[in-house]
């Protein structure tokens, strides 16, 4: 050991390093957001809640062709379906497990009908047990409610390509 290192030893180096450290960022601008009133600036392309899409004339857009499912690398999407009366073949269930899922948007990727879409929705919770599942009729509730929201971010997605 040389008197160096003794000399550090017994000064406590380490500590004091780390102390100018907290005194240097003590005086400096605070970057905190006070969160529910203040909103920092989210990415155009943030994906969060997933929401099935209608068409115009209110059809819903999905055609059980199971891309979503079969590219889903987490296996949160489960889907079953049926032949309609009218000879086309559509959902009879449409499942999403949020706790599953790791919103990679690989589904949204693959639909080529533009059925699934993940939102910019991030300030969604769940209270009680199965919450988490989001059947057919809870992504069709809220791709019927954002519309707008979800129709404006695709259009400037495609400007933005």
């Amino acid at each position: 050991m040389n008197l160096r290192s003794v000399f550090k030893t017994f000064l406590l180096w380490e500590l004091l390093v780390g102390l100018s450290v907290t005194l240097r960022t003590l005086f400096r601008k605070k970057v905190t957001v006070n969160y529910p009133e203040e909103k920092t600036p989210q990415s155009p392309r943030f994906r969060g809640l997933h929401a099935q899409r209608r068409y115009p004339n209110g059809e819903e857009r999905c055609i059980a062709c199971k891309l979503c499912e079969a590219v889903c690398p987490a296996l949160a999407i489960t889907i079953e379906s049926d032949i309609a009366a009218d000879g086309t073949r559509r959902t009879t269930r449409y499942d999403i497990d949020l706790f599953k899922c790791i919103y990679c948007g690989f589904c949204e990727e693959a639909c080529p009908v533009d059925a699934i879409v993940e939102t910019r929705i991030h300030e969604y919770h769940m209270e009680h047990r199965g919450e988490n599942i989001m059947t057919k009729d809870k992504l069709l509730a809220v791709g019927d409610r954002y519309e707008a929201m979800i129709s404006a971010d695709k259009a400037a997605d495609a400007a933005w390509r």
